[in-house]
């Protein structure tokens, strides 16, 4: 649920009402439990994400960033791609252990897509190739709704679950 927070944006003078810090923190709830060998990893990374987000939620540090560089707004997201990119491929490594392919396919095919989201718009942006940028934005947003639909899809699957805590 903390995805659909980062994806969606309610502004109201300016502050995004739905803050992706408060996303970033559900994300870290649902990681807690999450049984994959890159939990660490995850957690880091969201923790990570956590941290720019709550620097950039405030619309005079955004601005800013958006003002000086595209390169530099492309930048501040790089630590929540690559977390939704390891979480991907987490998940899509559990699936296959548990023999689930079609999950596997679904969550690599995911985690391809969110590879093309970080280096799109180094591409886009070093490429002077502005036509595109909208492009690259929609691919992102796309991208992540995808991940989010297949982490609703995918919740209930046994792989997916933490292991039953011990008895006694």
């Amino acid at each position: 649920m903390g995805l659909v927070i980062v994806l969606l944006n309610a502004a109201i003078h300016g502050y995004d009402v739905l803050a992706d810090p408060f996303g970033w923190v559900l994300v870290l709830v649902g990681l807690a439990r999450l049984p994959v060998r890159q939990a660490d990893t995850l957690r880091t990374l969201a923790t990570l994400s956590l941290v720019v987000s709550v620097v950039v939620w405030f619309p005079g540090a955004r601005d800013a960033l958006n003002v000086t560089d595209d390169s530099l707004a492309w930048a501040a997201g790089i630590p929540e791609v690559v977390t939704v990119i390891v979480l991907a491929h987490a998940l899509a490594q559990a699936a296959a252990a548990a023999g689930d392919g079609d999950a596997r396919r679904w969550l690599l095919t995911a985690r391809t897509l969110f590879v093309v989201v970080l280096l799109l718009p180094p591409v886009v942006l070093g490429g002077g190739l502005d036509t595109l940028v909208t492009v690259a934005a929609v691919v992102g947003s796309l991208s992540l709704l995808l991940v989010i639909l297949l982490l609703f899809r995918y919740a209930g699957r046994p792989w997916a679950l933490p292991e039953p805590a011990e008895v006694g």
